[in-house]
């Protein structure tokens, strides 16, 4: 006598295996900014305390969660560089707001490094246009740290006393992570 069973049931609980499989795979996290760049690309700013250099990036629609800067960069003096991390918010081609409401501090150690500041600690949400951008804690004149850049990427947004000024043509190549809310 042959036994007669449904396979439906056994399809059902293998298609509900792959969905909940599938949601565990996908990464809510993503990069956005400038690719992270190693080679003969690059730039020197001078250290001045107060002055800023950043990118602007699109960290899209729905808000997210920003979890680390990353960026190259090479200091070609023997004492670290103090620097804090600002990420503002861009609205008419300009910074407005700082979303980081606690100070975000970093060193530029000596040598040449691939900077990875940790934001996630720091709880900073955003969407849209973002500018994140580095600020020099102090003056140290003669020291004027090499940063790795693109062209055409964007440009590079300066802060010198009063302004924000654009260089258009070669962006830094700084680069955030992000998670998805």
């Amino acid at each position: 006598m042959k036994t007669f069973t449904s396979k439906l049931p056994l399809l059902l609980i293998l298609a509900i295996s792959m969905i909940s499989l599938t949601t565990l795979a996908q990464d809510k996290s993503k990069r956005i900014g400038n690719k992270p760049r190693t080679g003969t690309s690059n730039t020197s700013f001078a250290v001045n305390k107060g002055h800023q250099i950043g990118i602007k990036m699109n960290a899209g629609r729905k808000n997210v969660q920003l979890l680390s800067l990353d960026f190259g960069v090479e200091n070609n003096k023997q004492a670290p560089i103090d620097i804090k991390v600002n990420v503002y918010e861009f609205k008419k081609e300009q910074p407005t707001e700082n979303l980081a409401k606690d100070p975000i501090l970093a060193k530029i150690p000596a040598g040449k490094s691939r900077m990875n500041i940790d934001l996630a600690k720091y709880d900073i949400q955003a969407k849209g246009d973002i500018l994140v951008a580095i600020e020099f804690l102090e003056t140290k004149p003669g020291n004027n740290p090499i940063f790795s850049i693109g062209l055409f990427n964007g440009g590079t947004y300066r802060y010198q006393g009063t302004e924000w000024k654009k260089m258009p043509v070669a962006g830094v190549d700084f680069n955030v992570m992000v998670k998805k809310l």
